[in-house]
């Protein structure tokens, strides 16, 4: 199986000679097929530079969907099962391909809208201004249990804040437009590296296996290596393949304590109640208070809380107290250090910080 390399040829036959179930995420850029009718200029006349590339011509909307077909397929044997799929288009071609993808038994998780903060103007005035690009993420089945997304990364990176299915990301421009020698774009549909950097950092860890289908520029690969993910890129126009290897080879990976991400409480060890009073860092009969100093409580040998006659755990002595039908005892009781109250989740995570 190769890793962080990229293959020239055609995509399907290429990835039927690649082992299954190896892959843990695959992103696809495939061709749009823009279906674009005559040159298009701006209001000076001046000619826009619109993809007319060969790759991105097909005879009819058969022959795109037989195209679609055959490397979804190819994809979808190459995903591990936890593995997931992303796959971004235009108004040209998602549908077609969203509908293809559900008929091979792929499961949509979510539909992300990439909003271009500086899309190309409709020149004629005729339509609304084609502002977004549409992704979707996919699971290979409905029954699929098991898949990477980093939530709580995705939470710190938006500001600690949920994040959304709609995407503020400015098209690729400036430095990061790679150009040939003539000062030309070097590929007309560039992603800039911010959009995959975040669907990298949303759906795989440190150590996956990337594969792009259609590497083009070599976008995924460049971020990949950056962000300490294992790539395989195919793609069948040897000058692409060429700017993707020179790109790819200035990249200079990501140390492994830059690639920690946030992660949730479910995500870390469980610490019980005892292991703090045997560690000495509470005492038993020890008292225990809430915020509000009503409720009391005394620490026992073996972990326990007793209040008003009951004995149980920190959460159904809290519940108890309250009168409530559960409550989390790490939030809710606090000690006392020196007329302060500090609550006693302090000391859980001392413990897993020793354990870290």
């Amino acid at each position: 199986m190769p890793e962080n390399a990229v293959l020239l040829g055609d995509t399907v036959e290429l990835m039927s000679t690649l082992p299954p179930r190896t892959v843990d995420l695959v992103f696809a850029d495939p061709p749009y097929n823009l279906q674009l009718g005559g040159e298009l200029k701006r209001p000076d006349e001046s000619v826009v530079d619109a993809v007319d590339d060969h790759w991105d011509q097909f005879a009819d909307f058969a022959t795109y969907d037989r195209f679609t077909r055959d490397w979804l397929a190819a994809a979808r044997r190459l995903l591990k099962d936890d593995g997931t799929l992303w796959v971004i288009g235009s108004y040209h071609n998602i549908h077609r391909v969203g509908a293809i993808l559900q008929d091979l038994g792929f499961w949509v998780l979510n539909e992300v809208v990439w909003r271009k903060t500086n899309p190309m103007p409709n020149f004629r005035g005729k339509r609304f201004t084609n502002a977004h690009e549409t992704m979707l993420w996919c699971s290979k089945s409905k029954d699929q249990k098991r898949y990477t997304f980093n939530y709580e990364a995705m939470k710190a990176l938006n500001d600690d804040l949920q994040m959304r299915s709609d995407w503020l990301i400015p098209l690729c421009t400036g430095g990061e437009r790679l150009k040939d020698d003539d000062g030309r774009k070097a590929h007309a549909t560039q992603k800039p590296e911010a959009l995959l950097h975040r669907v990298l950092l949303a759906s795989s860890r440190p150590g996956d296996l990337v594969l792009d289908p259609f590497f083009g520029s070599g976008t995924t690969g460049a971020v990949a290596k950056k962000l300490g993910r294992k790539f395989i890129g195919i793609e069948r126009e040897e000058a692409y393949v060429r700017l993707a290897e020179q790109r790819i080879a200035k990249v200079v990976p990501l140390g492994p304590e830059d690639l920690e991400v946030s992660k949730g409480k479910r995500a870390e060890p469980r610490i019980p109640f005892g292991w703090v009073v045997e560690r000495g860092l509470l005492q038993p009969g020890q008292l225990l208070f809430d915020p509000s100093r009503r409720h009391v409580a005394k620490v026992r040998a073996d972990g326990s809380l007793v209040a008003r006659e009951a004995t149980g755990s920190i959460h159904q002595i809290g519940a108890h107290v309250q009168g409530a039908p559960a409550c989390n005892g790490w939030a809710f009781w606090h000690f006392e250090v020196e007329g302060r109250l500090v609550p006693i989740d302090l000391l859980r995570q001392k413990i897993r910080a020793e354990l870290h």
